[in-house]
């Protein structure tokens, strides 16, 4: 993990661990990816951003949280989805609230891939 992506988290840091975790997943599946620390977010990609994880407080999110966020092609419908939105015709953009390491499963990578091969063929 780098100096830039440790800092996001001074503010949180009871919030590392859920970002340790899903990089941990997200390096796996995804080997030629690179991330970026901003201030505000922290971005995966391979040839474009197909996820994003920021710290900002929507409504509904516990007091320990990562929010993982990516585009598809259409809206997902599904309970763990707290908001979706489209900012362009057949682009949604989709926010999961994430507060524990058991969510960081399955389903969830399973969306972060679809987002990653529709980031690559934009």
């Amino acid at each position: 993990m780098t100096s830039d992506e440790l800092f996001f988290f001074n503010a949180k840091p009871e919030a590392l661990p859920l970002y340790a975790a899903l990089a941990q997943r997200m390096l796996a599946a995804f080997p030629n990816i690179t991330v970026e620390a901003k201030k505000t977010q922290i971005t995966f990609r391979e040839r474009y951003g197909f996820a994003f994880v920021s710290l900002r407080k929507m409504k509904g999110c516990p007091e320990v949280f990562i929010i993982v966020s990516f585009g598809l092609s259409h809206q997902l419908d599904s309970p763990r989805i707290h908001m979706a939105v489209e900012p362009y015709p057949n682009r949604w953009t989709h926010h999961v609230i994430v507060a524990t390491v058991k969510e960081i499963d399955d389903e969830l990578m399973g969306w972060l891939t679809e987002a990653h091969d529709f980031a690559l063929v934009k």
